[in-house]
């Protein structure tokens, strides 16, 4: 009996597995947001004024270790050290030269890195779990041993001179620069770059002195997140860092002035192909009760793809490839931060546009749609964030900065489902009204100039 041939089987396409008889295919909803567990965590203050963060979060065999430590200066001469102090303190100790740390680091499959800011300097580094006792001590013996070596130094200086005069040049780095002049003026918080005249100046003596008076335990944070137990973690931390003694304090960042409402500044850059905007407006700290609708308000403004700017710039008028919208924080100061990059000829047609959504969130309650796409992003982003080892450890270190601790952050998704639409009007009112932003334009004024000056509120630098 003849085998009948094999039918082959229709195969729908995406739009036919999207659409129905009675038209599109509606998507499902989200589902309810999970409540999430607060890992297991213990924290406690040494004896010289060291505290200790050890949480456990065994989805990988690494420990992730964060020491934040503030650094707060008031002189320029101070943010020149501190940028090469970062550069130079993982390159060997009394106990230790480069090689010997870069050897033993790798034994135990561990890395260090350092950051500073004018808030803060901080050593982040991962290991193997085995290995975490070698990483907290090279770690210890890093902040009461670096060498500072003078060939080290040299080295390090020349490079970090020939990294900040490329980086200067950038465009992004030249509007952050005026617009964090226009915040804060002289205030130390502007000066996240630091002169190359003064770090040339910077010898190895200059450094030391400065890891002498300012890497110091008592006010600094030590995180530790990972596969480990957290009491038998903290009794070893506690260990490692015995010898870290001095009785002073580190020093905080002084709170910068309040933002103030004025003028946009335009300044010229000659033959930039494009402009950067960057507007500033005071914003809403943590601890603040409404700091959860704040932050809503934020997104549905300029926080996400899907925000208000992103759609009248971008979608609609085609004047820029992103722009955004965010919150800083600096000690006992939140300023809200949008920023777009133009060519010169729609500059002042995007700062109309710009100032137009200003007003349009301030004065109308954004919908319930919007609030809730806003709210599923933000939830969506924290719980990323904090999925891994890495994010949570970092995201713990930023805010111990602050004063806050893991129960802010295991709270803040209840905040966030508490918040309604009138809750984001209201903030949105407080964050966005136009009379409270100032800020800057860079770009080339002789394509740009005309334009902008026939704008109200807005003044040409030098012209």
């Amino acid at each position: 009996m003849a085998r009948r041939p094999r039918r082959t089987p229709h195969l729908r396409t995406a739009e036919e597995i999207s659409r129905t008889a009675a038209g599109p295919r509606p998507l499902p909803d989200l589902a309810p947001t999970p409540a999430r567990r607060s890992p297991s965590s213990v924290q406690a203050t040494t004896a010289s004024g060291l505290t200790v963060v050890s949480v456990r979060r065994p989805s990988s065999p690494m420990v992730e270790l964060r020491l934040r430590i503030p650094f707060g200066g008031k002189t320029r001469e101070h943010a020149a050290r501190a940028e090469l102090l970062a550069e130079t303190i993982l390159l060997g100790t009394s106990r230790r030269d480069r090689e010997a740390v870069d050897a033993e680091l790798a034994m135990v499959g561990g890395h260090l890195s350092t950051h500073v800011t004018p808030q803060r300097l901080m050593l982040s580094g991962s290991v193997l779990a085995p290995g975490l006792g070698v990483l907290l001590d090279i770690v210890a013996d890093t902040v009461t041993g670096a060498a500072y070596r003078s060939r080290d130094i040299a080295r390090e200086r020349d490079r970090l001179i020939e990294h900040l005069t490329i980086a200067a040049a950038q465009p992004a780095a030249i509007a952050r620069e005026h617009l964090q002049r226009r915040r804060f003026g002289e205030h130390p918080a502007a000066w996240e770059m630091p002169n190359v005249d003064l770090v040339a100046a910077c010898t190895a003596a200059s450094v030391r002195g400065l890891h002498r008076r300012s890497v110091l335990a008592r006010g600094s944070t030590l995180i530790l997140v990972g596969d480990l137990r957290p009491r038998h973690a903290l009794d070893a931390a506690a260990q490692a860092f015995d010898g870290w003694t001095a009785g002073a304090t580190a020093t905080p960042l002084s709170p910068p002035p309040p933002v103030a409402g004025g003028a946009v500044t335009a300044y010229h850059r000659a033959g930039a192909v494009q402009s950067q905007t960057r507007l500033t407006t005071p914003g809403v700290l943590r601890t603040d009760p409404g700091y959860a609708a704040a932050q809503l308000a934020n997104i549905v403004f300029g926080g996400y793809f899907s925000s208000r700017l992103v759609e009248n710039l971008r979608e609609d008028k085609g004047f820029t490839y992103h722009a955004h919208s965010s919150i800083e924080f600096w000690p006992g100061l939140a300023a809200v931060t949008v920023g777009y990059d133009t060519a010169p000829d729609v500059a002042a047609a995007a700062l109309v546009e710009t100032r137009y959504e200003l007003g349009r969130i301030a004065v109308g309650s954004p919908t319930d749609a919007e609030v809730d796409a806003a709210r599923n992003y933000a939830i969506g982003s924290l719980a990323s964030s904090l999925a891994t080892q890495s994010g949570y450890a970092s995201m713990l270190a930023s805010l111990s900065g602050f004063g806050l601790d893991a129960s802010w952050l295991a709270n803040h998704q209840r905040r966030l489902l508490r918040v309604t639409t009138a809750d984001v009007a209201r903030a949105a009112e407080r964050l966005f009204a136009p009379a409270t932003m100032t800020g800057i334009v860079v770009g080339d004024l002789d394509a740009t100039g005309a334009a902008l000056a026939r704008l109200d509120g807005v003044a040409l630098d030098g012209r």
